[in-house]
């Protein structure tokens, strides 16, 4: 299989809050057809897609109920083809995404096992008439009675979400045979959600309670036939020039290694979570403020720990992360901040993705009430942890950490709804109330825009093999304010490199060079500020200068 993916980016799209093309309020397959030349224009080369299948939406897409075919909301498999067939016109491949490790229960095959153990779909999934003590990691207890079987099933993730057995040999084939729908009809490849959860330890043995809602998740992360299955699954794809990425929660850097390389390879990429930890994923429950140097100590390790062996997915935000800016940059410093964290992560070695709205710079919203969030888990997060405090203060960090915040709709503009649905509609979710001045329509006017930053970025990326496949070299690893770091190309006559000086800092942050840099003329060839943003020009850095707010400067240097 060839290795097109190195050189890619990707746009991530949340259809629900991406751009509603018929009116109804939610957004569709129209609405990204017609915003297609967008996401184009933006420099990308890719799109992949959060799930579209038919659900009953218990966890917005990620609860299925058919796997070939397009749910009602988001239109018709004809509709899909024709977004499909512009897409590959426009040079963008598509990827989907496979959610194996559960069905919703709405799903035919649960409808048929839950009936009892005497039909074809009885072992499809995992029943029990004695439950284990494993917690979910949405809803509670992880086991639920079916009063229909009169057993238990497992669910990992919500109530509506039952586990599949991925140890009958049935449901592999029905796997199979899921992928080979989806390839034969053109897509690229697939984004495989929680893919290393996907085995279960034999006899499903009690789990040893040491943090809330995990539960139990050494008995199914990196399950005993976890490569096995994986490489069932792999060998379909290889039948098609297409490639595999997957969702590792909790993975470590060895784990990933033995889905990246050697013979037991099965995936092309790993989603990490690593530096999501720099304040904690799990802020509901246990808040810590961010920290540059845990991010940059995550960041580093996978960039060394893959480099040679395997590539990196980068990433900062998502459909299950609030967004960036409200958590690791400004609000104050909105535009400044935006811009630096896209400069942090997009020359980093491996494959850039950009979540929708992250590339105009959106921000969290911040709900009055519980009740008007729609995320299960934050909803089950809310009523089941620091319940003794005060409303206000429980609510403070659902802001902080919900889901929803990923979820918004997306802002064209600062027309009413954000230019998301039609003036007459009701948008399905609540608009964030700074799409007035957050938006594509004025960020497309604006010369210094985040928007405008992010092509820029991406543009330079494109064209430089030593940003895609340059060496990675940090510098100052123990500064909490500044991330610093080289992208270095070795060639016959000396040397390409990059410095990328990032400060994460709301006040005048001291300059830092590398002292083989220092003195050196080079090329300011991006900044966050207006001054030089726009136009390369040679300068050499000097120690001692002093950084604005968030400001952000990336150096070529021949040498």
């Amino acid at each position: 299989m060839s290795d097109w993916y190195k050189k890619m980016s990707f746009y991530q799209i949340w259809i629900r809050s991406f751009a509603d093309g018929n009116g109804d309020g939610i957004g569709d397959l129209q609405g990204v057809y017609e915003k297609l030349e967008y996401i184009k224009k933006l420099g990308v080369d890719g799109i992949w897609f959060s799930p579209i299948y038919p659900s009953p939406n218990a966890d917005f897409g990620y609860d299925i109920s058919d796997y070939r075919n397009i749910h009602p909301d988001y239109g018709t498999l004809e509709d899909f083809k024709r977004v499909l067939e512009k897409a590959h016109k426009l040079g963008l491949k598509v990827i989907m995404d496979l959610v194996v490790n559960h069905t919703s229960d709405e799903h035919p095959w649960f409808l048929e096992s839950r009936k009892g153990k005497d039909n074809p779909y009885s072992d499809y999934y995992i029943w029990r008439d004695n439950p284990n003590n494993w917690d979910s990691l949405f809803e509670g207890n992880a086991w639920e009675y079916d009063e229909v079987r009169g057993q238990y099933y497992l669910h990992i993730f919500a109530k509506k979400q039952p586990d599949l057995n991925m140890d009958n040999p049935a449901v592999r084939a029905e796997v199979e045979g899921i992928l080979k729908f989806w390839l034969d009809m053109g897509v690229d490849g697939f984004r495989e959600d929680v893919i290393n959860f996907i085995s279960k330890k034999e006899g499903l043995p009690n789990g040893v309670p040491f943090l809330p809602a995990v539960n139990g998740m050494m008995h199914y992360k990196d399950g005993p036939h976890i490569y096995e299955y994986n490489q069932q699954f792999r060998k379909v794809c290889q039948q098609y020039d297409c490639f595999q990425i997957g969702e590792g929660p909790m993975t470590t850097l060895q784990s990933a290694l033995k889905y990246l390389t050697g013979p037991g390879k099965s995936l092309d990429m790993m989603f990490s979570f690593d530096h999501m930890m720099a304040d904690c994923m799990y802020t509901e429950y246990m808040h810590r403020p961010f920290s540059l140097i845990k991010f940059k100590k995550a960041i580093s390790k996978w960039q060394y720990g893959l480099a040679g062996r395997a590539w990196n997915a980068l990433y900062l935000e998502n459909h299950d992360h609030p967004r960036i800016i409200s958590r690791y940059g400004s609000e104050i410093f909105w535009k400044e901040s935006g811009k630096m964290l896209a400069a942090a992560y997009l020359f980093l070695q491996g494959t850039p993705f950009v979540y929708q709205g992250q590339e105009i710079g959106m921000t969290n919203i911040r709900l009055g009430r519980i009740e008007h969030y729609e995320d299960v888990s934050t909803k089950t997060n809310f009523h089941r942890y620091h319940v003794k405090d005060s409303m206000a203060r429980r609510l403070a960090r659902i802001h902080v950490s919900s889901r929803d915040s990923a979820r918004t709709p997306m802002q064209w503009s600062g027309k009413p709804h954000a230019g998301f649905t039609a003036p007459d509609a009701t948008p399905w979710f609540y608009v964030n109330r700074n799409y007035t001045t957050c938006n594509v329509e004025d960020e497309e006017k604006d010369p210094y825009s985040i928007l405008r930053f992010y092509r820029r970025c991406l543009s330079l990326r494109r064209h430089s093999k030593t940003l895609i496949f340059g060496e990675y070299r940090e510098h100052f690893p123990k500064d909490p304010l500044l991330f610093v770091y080289e992208r270095v190309m070795q060639t016959g006559k000396g040397s390409t490199r990059y410095l990328v000086i990032c400060s994460f800092s709301a006040a005048p942050a001291l300059l830092r060079c590398p002292k083989h840099l220092q003195g050196r003329r080079g090329q300011l060839v991006l900044d966050n500020y207006e001054r030089a943003e726009m136009k390369p020009f040679a300068t050499t850095i000097e120690e001692g200068e002093m950084l604005r707010p968030y400001e952000v400067r990336v150096y070529r240097f021949k040498v």
